[in-house]
This record gives C-alpha cells, structure tokens and sequence, in this order.
C-alpha cells in the first residue's frame, strides 16, 4: 500500500502572465517525479502551491489531489505533506531528538511512546544515541539524515523536495539521496523532486520520469 498524486491541468499564472502549465501528472506509491527548469520558471511555486503556501499575488488553475481527495479546500497542515529543503531548518535552541518530537503527529501520545518512536527513527538514520546532542554539533551529513526523519515522523502522504542536496558534497550527495529515496519508496511516498542538478535526475530516473519546464 501507499499513497498517490496526481495534478490534472494545474497552472500558474503570475500578474495575469502564465508561469507553469498546464501541467498533468500522476506519481504512484514510492515513485520519483523530477521536476527540472530555469530559474523562474515555476517549480518552487508549484511545491508551495501543492503545501498551501502559494503567495496571494499568483493563480492557480486545475486539480491537485492525493488518494483522490482534491487538496485545495484542506488547511497547510491538513494536507499531510512533507517537504525538504536546501537548508535543513533544524531549531538551533533544541536538541536532536526535540527536533524530531517536533515532527510527531499528536496521535503519538504518551512520553514513552514519543521516546520510543524518537529512538527508532535516528537508529534509521544512523544517529542512535544522538537524542541529546545540540544539532550544531552534527556533521552536513547528520543533520540533513535528521531533517528527513523529523519530516517522515510527521507521517506525510507525499514528498516535495525543493533542492535539497544542493549543499552537500560528491558523496555525501550521493549517499543522502539514495537514503531519501530508500525511505520515500519504503513507505509508499509519492516524491516531487526539484532540481537543477541533472546528476539528481539522473540518480532519481529509474524510479520516476523527468519533466522539463520552459
């Protein structure tokens, strides 16, 4: 089982001035969509557009739905969506295992639990024992394992990925996006991917198609 999204003629216009679309696509449980494009040209605005956060000053048109119920009339938080970006955005002023508690759904309830659900996740990630630690004592590598997992703690139906791997090196990028893809297809995530790199097309091709904006 898993989860599944499709947009069917989703458009964005800006200042009455088309920037993306029409766009029709369906991503299936676990599979890699990546979105490539010149700057401008609409792929961020499709990510936030998807989460809710599409800025008053843009249109959109067409349907985005996940499981077959449409997103438009569902609150930010109600649409389930996880999202990664460049930037790992882990709260300074919190350990490790606060940051991902941050990522728990209120139906994990009881400090046990939590715990328990905590621990899991950073054995995953290969931070077992890292609970307490302050995040700016992390490596590149940690804290971005440390983000994905606070992200799939939440328990999302769907994926984005705004550029995520742009700051980390060769290898590193490599190794963290196979582990995001790992966990994304273990889970039955639909995936967004935005990217310029097409070394991270390249590496999300055999589990997806690629589209191209003008």
């Amino acid at each position: 089982m898993g989860h599944r999204l499709e947009l069917q003629g989703v458009a964005l216009s800006l200042g009455g001035r088309r920037l993306l679309g029409p766009l029709d696509l369906a991503v299936g449980p676990g599979e890699v969509t990546t979105i490539m494009g010149p700057s401008g040209s609409g792929k961020s605005s499709l990510l936030a557009h998807l989460c809710g956060m599409l800025p008053p000053a843009f249109t959109a048109e067409g349907r985005a739905l996940v499981d077959g119920e449409e997103l438009a009339p569902l609150t930010p938080e109600a649409r389930r969506i996880g999202i990664l970006f460049q930037d790992d955005l882990l709260f300074p002023h919190l350990s490790v295992g606060d940051n991902l508690a941050f990522g728990l759904p209120p139906s994990v309830r009881g400090r046990s639990a939590r715990r328990a659900r905590i621990a899991q996740a950073l054995e995953e990630a290969d931070l077992a024992g890292f609970a307490d630690r302050d995040p700016a004592t992390l490596s590149g590598g940690q804290r971005a394992r440390a983000a994905l997992m606070r992200t799939l703690l939440s328990e999302p139906r769907l994926l984005l990925l705004d550029e995520p791997f742009g700051k980390l090196d060769a290898a590193l990028r490599t190794r963290f996006r196979a582990f995001v893809f790992d966990h994304a297809h273990r889970r039955g995530l639909p995936t967004l991917l935005v990217t310029h790199d097409p070394a991270d097309a390249e590496s999300a091709a055999d589990r997806g198609k690629i589209v191209t904006l003008s």
